[in-house]
């Protein structure tokens, strides 16, 4: 009983529903003294019909009128028709920005749909449009059926005055190349500049952010502001707050003086900007602050504004700030999906020691709005919990999840084997893979790269090898992961040769394509310890895995080190099905007269072909050191 209160010390979530079944099943398994080791697909007492453990029975759909899940499944589920708008005329009473913000956020797979719905809402009295909004259906129309529709939208956007600027653009440019939408993307840009140029409300934007944040705030700031007569709309107040993200406690400032204002009065739009901005480290007491705020005036967050601030608070590692902010939205009426919750549970695990409290506040409030745990949220709680080093109870979710129905796969594998290594438990993690072949789940790429980067980590690099080596043997075909995983790791023990022999071996025997960043760590080693020929080869393979060539380390090693033999072996291979051959000619020279190898430099030039050698560019350049003197010739290589 002492160890199963040690459990519960541990997991720290006695009031979830699924820290019941855990140490439910925790206590049969010490009541039948059993051994705990780790076999996930051991045959277990604990899947007889008659042990299993269920979940309170709150998995049923919880939906109320005032929330937006109604509207979607009502729009998803059914043609667009008059029959449905009547359907929607009767939530309109319920319906509010934040839930338009919604339903086009659950549309994005279905862009027509969401048109219709955008279309339809748009002619509302109460519907109060916004550049967020249209922001957001302008990215969601990105796709060849409703390419007509993007367009009528975009125009749309700027007829009536709504900013088209470059974090819109550049998502969209980007979304265009990525669904073969190519000849799109010049229109766009066209687009984007005249709405740069012909936009009259920028100028007024530019001098109140420039005033604003040229001087600290005060009086002579708002005098300054208050001489611009500066007419206030949603439009114009969540610009401003937009192109002062980077001074977040002067966009509070210009915030509050807005509201101050006789003749405005915020809004869900413009606390919703605000609370974009101040998302961040430098200012998190003040974003608490106005969502405090913004509850009180009677406004949410909508589900956009969510994402943004939550991905934001995750990649800065603010991760009780993301899990209050999940908890936040949770409560409201603009839930979070439930791939939400796995990523909040993904980026939890990657710390080095995850917070299993904030791990099991997160599946808590999941469970609470009734949805029923899905395997990947499983495998976010297994991941924290192998990652923190708690390989029993990581065992116990494992058994949980099988007896729920989801079997263990690669990813709970994985995780498991990531665990024992982080533990230095390398001999139980191997055989966790031959417990998976035996089961007939085959390790893939990434189980066996986890396995091998642990051994890494810990130094144990010719172990690494062995395991790669049985990997392939295995019918496992090596990717550019593994590999770089194994080459940092020579390299980081300086065994620069050996890195070089693995990599052209796993090349050429494998047709493995190394990242670029391992090519070009290896070149500047090899180069490190004079293995020119050894780092051209590994040109020679860039140029066939059509990467652009990693030609500085060359460079400078020929300008400090090389013979000419050296330099014009480098150029032919640079030059070969290179337009612009001869600027590679050029830095060579530069580099070899900025090093005061001025005898070498004339050498090379000798023996290059004439139709280079006579290039104005490079003439001039010798004419120029014809005139220089040595103290001079440091310039000529910048």
């Amino acid at each position: 009983m002492n160890r199963l209160k040690a459990i519960v010390a541990n997991l720290r979530f006695l009031e979830s529903p699924l820290a019941g079944r855990v140490i439910a099943t925790r206590f049969l398994q010490l009541a039948r003294n059993q051994v705990t080791h780790f076999s996930l697909y051991t045959p277990s007492p604990l899947l007889d019909r008659s042990h299993e453990f269920c979940f309170p029975n709150i998995h049923q759909k919880l939906y109320f009128s005032s929330k937006p899940n109604p509207i979607v499944e009502l729009v998803l589920t059914s043609d667009w028709s008059k029959g449905l708008e009547h359907e929607l005329e009767k939530c309109c009473s319920s319906m509010t920005h934040e839930t338009v913000v919604y339903v086009l956020k659950r549309l994005e797979g279905n862009p027509e749909k969401a048109w219709c719905f955008f279309n339809w809402v748009s002619t509302k009295e109460w519907f109060r449009a916004s550049s967020s909004l249209y922001s957001l259906i302008v990215r969601v129309l990105v796709s060849v059926e409703t390419i007509k529709q993007f367009w009528i939208t975009l125009w749309t956007m700027k007829r009536k005055g709504f900013y088209f600027d470059e974090e819109i653009y550049l998502p969209i440019l980007a979304d265009f190349r990525r669904k073969k939408m190519n000849k799109y993307c010049a229109s766009l840009t066209r687009f984007y500049n005249r709405s740069i140029q012909e936009n009259a409300m920028q100028s007024v934007v530019t001098k109140v952010v420039d005033i604003i944040s040229g001087s600290k705030w005060g009086d002579e700031v708002m005098g300054e502001l208050a001489k611009l007569k500066i007419q206030l709309s949603d439009n114009f107040v969540t610009r401003v707050l937009k192109e002062l993200r980077n001074c977040p406690l002067k966009a509070l400032e210009f915030f509050h003086w807005v509201e101050k204002q006789s003749d405005y009065e915020h809004n869900t739009v413009t606390y919703n900007a605000i609370a974009r901005v101040l998302g961040r480290a430098d200012s998190i007491e003040e974003f608490w602050s106005v969502i405090e705020e913004m509850k009180s005036e009677g406004h949410e967050l909508d589900i956009d504004t969510y994402i943004k601030i939550s991905r934001m608070l995750q990649k800065n590692r603010m991760m009780e700030d993301a899990v209050n902010l999940y908890e936040l939205m949770m409560d409201g009426s603009c839930k979070p999906l439930v791939q939400d919750c796995s990523l909040l549970l993904k980026s939890i695990s990657a710390s080095d020691r995850p917070n299993l409290d904030l791990v099991f506040r997160v599946v808590k409030k999941f469970e609470s709005t009734g949805h029923i745990l899905s395997k990947a949220i499983y495998d976010g709680i297994h991941r924290s919990l192998t990652g923190a080093g708690k390989l029993d109870e990581a065992e116990n979710i494992v058994r949980t999840m099988r007896s729920a129905g989801h079997e263990p796969d690669n990813i709970t594998y994985s995780q498991v084997v990531f665990g024992l290594c982080k533990m230095r438990r390398f001999e139980e993690a191997c055989k966790v893979l031959e417990e998976m072949e035996s089961c007939g789940c085959i390790p893939d790429i990434k189980t066996w790269t986890i396995l091998i980067q642990g051994h890494c980590d810990a130094n144990e690099v010719d172990k690494a090898l062995l395991c790669f080596t049985k990997m392939i043997e295995k019918g496992c075909d090596p990717d550019a992961a593994v590999l770089g995983v194994l080459i940092d790791s020579f390299l980081n023990q300086k065994r620069i040769d050996d890195a070089y022999k693995l990599l052209v071996e796993i090349v050429r025997k494998h047709g493995t394509s190394p990242w670029f960043n391992t090519y070009k760590k290896l070149i500047e080693n090899l180069l490190g310890i004079e293995k020119f020929e050894e780092a051209l080869d590994l040109l020679c393979l860039m140029r066939k895995h059509r990467y652009t060539p990693c030609t500085k380390p060359f460079v400078r090693y020929i300008s400090k080190f090389g013979s000419i033999e050296d330099a014009i072996k480098f150029l032919k291979e640079w030059s070969k099905g290179s337009p612009q051959s001869h600027s590679a000619y050029l830095h060579v020279f530069k580099s070899l007269l900025g090093e005061g190898r001025f005898s070498e430099a004339k050498d090379l030039l000798s023996k290059i072909r004439r139709h280079i050698s006579k290039r104005k560019q490079i003439t001039e350049l010798f004419d120029s050191v014809e005139n220089c003197t040595v103290q001079s010739l440091g310039c000529i290589s910048q």
